[in-house]
């Protein structure tokens, strides 16, 4: 095997594009590894992680496509006949396949007048000037590119909110607007709960729960992981909360985000509480002892799930949270079952995950319950692991992140990673159980059960392989399909990522007390 490297100068292309094209690279015969990515500075240093980049690779700027390919020299003309079959290939969708692609924000609007909203996904150096053409031509932003710096997304908030539109993002992952999915979305029934989210991945998972209970959607506003941070001050949950106070279809409110500045989430508590709608708050690692009136705080994604589903109803809250007390309790029971069945020496907790809260929602469960865990994106900075392709003691690995993702698809889409690194764990004899998270739906692996099973199957061989799924059956995966797939392949499957991650718990902490992880 050898890498070549190439750099086409001037030839730009959206990072989902490239990801998509990488993948197919890959599965040919003989090719070990391939990324296309442009040229950015951040790009570069995560692709020099992977391996040394020749000078031309060093050299290109922003606006250039760096292609790596790992394979024989004799595959070279083949993988670049399909490279270039695939890029250069006409985009599907659109009511009429022969209408020429504008190549301007303006051309675009020309074409759509009606059009109320534009998706961006460019490099984040030039993120920030699309999104300013889009807000000045009035339409609110959907900013689905990453590294954009904070001083332009407060810049652009500002100016937003100002005018009455609405920026979702950067790094906006998921957004559900009058019935119509954004990003990696789930289908939803519309319904009267209206969801603020800092979490793409959250933003998923509780709608789906809610879905599962019976339960729809008004909207789910997208506003960006770093909203709630002191820089940005939480512009545009304050703005969405006030929408969705508002707006005649929402009854129930629920907010969302990691980790909050805590005065960004007090001020976000009381504005709820001012308003006239109930509300449902789950902020991740974030202790919040007290709540006002009318405004109910949860521990976990799930927990605040049910409890948006009691009030939507009008079923009883102080009932819903008893009722999801016990089934933690079942899990309990449960997992020394398992326990019991295991060495003596397997005693650690692995978690390989595709989102990003997921990931620390599962760090703050096992925490209650086994004490420190290490991570790539830890919760206490003094557990950051030294080498994210090695685990230790317990570790929780957000495969979501930039160090996994450069030129290669999310782990949403791509599991070839994750069946690696499953494998790789499973041989550890010190290993207990291995918990995963797949989320499905628009955007994601069209049947990561079919993708995973087979290497399931290996690692249950051995131990405990815990999996949640993030979806509904109305998703093109099915997750009633999905959920067989998995079983049939020896995983223990669980409705959320909540309660996958309190059943590991138990399963390596042993029996403590419940209340504890609720």
């Amino acid at each position: 095997m050898a890498i070549h490297f190439s750099v086409r100068s001037g030839f730009y292309a959206d990072s989902v594009l490239l990801m998509a094209v990488a993948r197919e690279l890959r599965r040919l015969e003989g090719v070990h590894d391939a990324a296309l990515v442009m040229g950015t500075e951040a790009n570069k240093e995560l692709l020099g992680q992977m391996t040394e980049l020749n000078e031309a690779a060093q050299s290109a700027q922003p606006v250039d496509l760096i292609v790596m390919i790992d394979a024989p020299e004799a595959m070279l003309p083949l993988a670049i006949e399909k490279m270039d079959s695939l890029l250069s290939a006409k985009p599907s969708g659109g009511n009429d396949p022969q209408a020429p692609t504008p190549r301007s924000l303006r051309s675009a609007r020309r074409m759509q007048p009606d059009t109320q909203l534009a998706v961006i996904s460019v490099p984040g150096e030039y993120a920030a000037a699309e999104a300013w053409k889009a807000l000045y031509s009035g339409l609110h932003v959907f900013l689905f590119s990453d590294n954009v710096p904070l001083q332009d997304e407060r810049a652009l908030k500002t100016y937003a909110a100002q005018n009455g539109l609405f920026v979702m993002g950067p790094g906006a992952g998921t957004a559900f607007l009058s019935g119509t999915g954004l990003g990696f979305a789930n289908v939803v029934p519309r319904g009267k709960v209206g969801i603020v989210s800092a979490s793409g991945t959250g933003l998923q998972e509780v709608s789906t729960l809610l879905a599962k209970q019976g339960t729809g959607i008004s909207q789910a506003i997208g506003v960006g992981g770093r909203d709630l941070s002191d820089e940005i001050d939480g512009i545009m949950t304050v703005q969405a909360v006030e929408f969705l106070q508002q707006e005649r279809d929402t009854d129930v409110i629920v907010a969302i985000s990691k980790l909050p500045s805590r005065r960004i989430a007090s001020a976000v508590i009381e504005q709820l509480a001012a308003g006239r709608k109930p509300a449902v708050v789950i902020f991740m690692s974030r202790e919040l002892s007290t709540a006002p009136e009318g405004v109910y705080v949860t521990s976990t994604l799930h927990e605040a799930a049910v409890i948006a589903h009691a009030l939507a109803t009008g079923g009883d809250v102080g009932q819903a949270r008893q009722q999801y007390t016990q089934q933690l309790a079942a899990l309990a029971l449960s997992a020394a079952e398992w326990r019991a069945n295991l060495p003596e020496q397997r005693l650690y907790l692995r978690g390989l995950f595709g989102g990003g809260t997921l990931c620390e929602e599962a760090i703050g469960i096992w925490s209650g319950c086994v004490g420190d865990v290490w991570s790539n994106a830890p919760l206490n900075p003094a557990y950051q692991l030294k080498d994210s392709q090695h685990s230790q003691a317990h570790s929780a690995i957000d495969l979501g992140d930039e160090e996994f993702t450069v030129g290669r698809p999310h782990p949403m889409i791509d599991n070839e990673l994750r069946i690696q690194r499953l494998l790789k764990e499973a041989a550890d004899p010190l290993v207990a159980a291995i918990q995963m998270d797949v989320v499905i739906g628009y955007g994601a692996h069209p049947d990561p059960a079919d993708d995973l099973a087979p290497a399931i199957a290996r690692a249950a061989e051995h131990l405990p392989v815990i999996v949640s799924i993030t979806g509904t059956d109305d998703d093109r995966q099915n997750l009633a399909r999905q959920r067989t797939l998995f079983e049939a392949a020896g995983a223990v499957v669980l409705e959320s990522n909540a309660l996958a991650s309190q059943f590991a718990a138990h399963l390596a902490g042993g029996q403590r007390d419940t209340a504890r992880l609720s």
